[in-house]
């Protein structure tokens, strides 16, 4: 078996994720596809049936990834511990999110991940894809700009060509890149466990102070996830902000306003 390069080791902390799949074979065809390009970590989320015979006979030899594969209850535990999570998306969204082609996607997270954070690749249910709710999980859309007359692609060939620009952008920025360049950081980027936590304090917090009704929402959380997400916030700046939205409950508490 020939060694890896060196380069390549980023790969290792991007996951794919399958949120719902309906038939064990396509788990099978992404784990083939996902090892053809070096990528090693599998996570499934409620999946219709798994393990499989079918699973493991599509797999062709990438089986490995099949008995190492998390198999989650939600898309939440499944990024839990992802710094950057990009969600595949072929539909347009009312509110629009960051969306990149898939080259420029792919560097971006094997720069994340070269800097030693784990990044998540969510890919949805074969015939309805990610919610919208799934979607706001993620910070970025990746779109693959396919025939727009037969932009169907299944899910094992939309993995590869995303695990193929993953591969390649690796190399590339091995070759190009000088050594310890990749990231300029202080902080860690904060994780999904940690962005959801961020989000459901800002609902009470500001809830609390009577600027957010529960019962009518709009689409403000939506809003501030699409603003939090263009911020990259790291972990220092997520206990900023809960720390402000802390002092800020106290406050409204010290008014007499209700607590929710």
């Amino acid at each position: 078996m020939t060694d890896s390069p060196p380069e390549l080791s980023s790969l290792n902390r991007i996951r794919v994720v399958l949120v719902e799949t309906s038939h064990p074979g396509n788990i099978g065809a992404v784990a083939r596809a996902m090892k053809n390009m070096g990528l090693s970590d599998l996570a499934l989320v409620a999946p219709r049936a798994f393990p499989h015979a079918e699973a493991t006979a599509r797999a062709s030899g990438a089986d490995d990834l099949l008995a190492r594969a998390w198999v989650m209850p939600s898309l939440d535990a499944a990024i839990a511990d992802c710094s950057l999570v990009v969600g595949a998306s072929a539909r347009s969204r009312t509110i629009p999110w960051p969306l990149m082609l898939p080259r420029d996607c792919a560097r971006r997270m094997q720069a994340e991940a070269a800097g030693g954070a784990k990044v998540a690749l969510v890919m949805g249910r074969e015939k309805s894809g990610l919610s919208n709710a799934e979607l706001e999980r993620c910070q970025v859309h990746v779109h693959i700009p396919a025939n727009p007359d037969y932009p169907s692609l299944n899910l094992a060939a939309a993995v590869q060509v995303l695990a193929y620009e993953l591969r390649m952008a690796a190399l590339e920025a091995g070759s190009a890149l000088p050594a310890g360049k990749v990231l300029e950081r202080d902080q860690p980027l904060a994780t999904a466990a940690e962005r959801e936590g961020l989000y459901a304090h800002f609902e009470r917090a500001l809830a609390a102070l009577d600027f957010y009704d529960p019962d009518n929402p709009r689409q403000l959380m939506r809003r501030l996830r699409r603003l939090f997400n263009r911020a990259e916030l790291d972990r220092m700046e997520v206990n900023i902000l809960r720390g402000i939205l802390a002092a800020a409950e106290k406050a409204a508490r010290a008014e007499g306003r209700p607590a929710t």
